[in-house]
């Protein structure tokens, strides 16, 4: 059980509880109402598919020696869970492709039930899983934008079609502020591992341009992050009470400083690394509470 735990990298599941009530936000406000059964189904998929890219990328780190020559943070590096138990490497590859296959099984009864226009982001979302840590982390561009595609996305996408049978423009452009910012927390917890990276063939942007080009890449995709809201509310996508996720700028300013002036200082960079994290799991549950307020309409 220590070592399911320990390749789940349970502190990193945050993540996808808030990104997957941003998706339940927009369902709400778009129906004023909630099935609660495919809700707890939609997050239990959502937790599997990243428990699984967690354990087969723990398990293909260990195998490739990449955990034996990264230093880790709270942020990067892996969990530390085979290098301490290599015996135990068989467990991770199994778990990953369990949960990944209970994922796929979520995913089965949606498109019975819901409709085979859920496909396309079903296939997209196991692709990305199985193939993370084997392929895209050697393609910079293609690394840059999957976490987002996976978090944001698929998870905010596929929420709110699972709740409402269909896709709609406001799940869309909510779904670009986790795009971005997901984007973007791969993107920083990549620098204290460049080196170690670089060593087992792996193509990122802070290895191929260095760090400082990518925090600027990294600062631009805060600003879109930002932007996008705004945007959808000029527009009527979304309503004026989603714009309460904008509150975590007075976190993404300094962060957004940090970045761009010690990019190469890695003691000093590592405030920043926290923040981010703060960052991308309060702004899409600020924005899912908008939401929730407006399709409440008790304001």
């Amino acid at each position: 059980m220590k070592t399911y735990l320990g390749v789940s990298r349970l502190p990193f599941l945050l993540l996808t509880p808030a990104c997957v009530v941003l998706g339940l936000g927009t369902a709400y406000w778009e129906t004023g109402h909630v099935n609660w059964l495919y809700f707890a189904l939609a997050l239990l998929g959502a937790l599997t598919a990243h428990i699984s890219v967690n354990a087969l990328n723990e398990y293909y780190d260990f195998r490739s020696g990449l955990d034996a020559r990264t230093q880790r943070t709270p942020f990067s590096g892996g969990s530390g869970t085979l290098p301490a138990n290599p015996a135990e490497a068989r467990k991770a590859l199994l778990w990953g492709l369990f949960t990944l296959a209970v994922t796929s099984a979520i995913g089965i009864y949606f498109l019975i039930v819901r409709g085979w226009a859920l496909l396309p982001l079903g296939l997209l979302g196991v692709a990305l899983v199985y193939a993370y840590t084997l392929w895209i982390t050697r393609l910079p561009l293609v690394s840059l934008i999957a976490p987002g595609l996976g978090f944001g996305t698929l998870m905010v996408l596929g929420t709110d079609y699972v709740l409402t049978g269909g896709y709609h423009w406001a799940a869309f452009w909510a779904s670009l502020t986790p795009f971005f910012l997901v984007n973007d927390l791969l993107l920083l917890n990549q620098f204290p591992d460049v080196e170690a990276d670089r060593s087992v063939g792996r193509r990122n942007y802070p290895i191929v341009l260095g760090r400082p080009a990518a925090a600027k890449i990294y600062a631009a995709f805060l600003v879109l992050a930002y932007l996008s809201p705004l945007v959808a509310v000029a527009l009527g996508y979304l309503p004026g009470w989603s714009l309460l996720g904008l509150l975590t700028v007075v976190l993404a300013v300094p962060t957004a400083q940090k970045a761009l002036r010690h990019a190469d200082d890695l003691p000093h960079l590592m405030p920043a690394l926290g923040n981010n994290v703060l960052i991308n799991l309060l702004t899409p549950v600020l924005m899912a509470l908008g939401l929730w307020l407006a399709g409440s309409g008790l304001f």
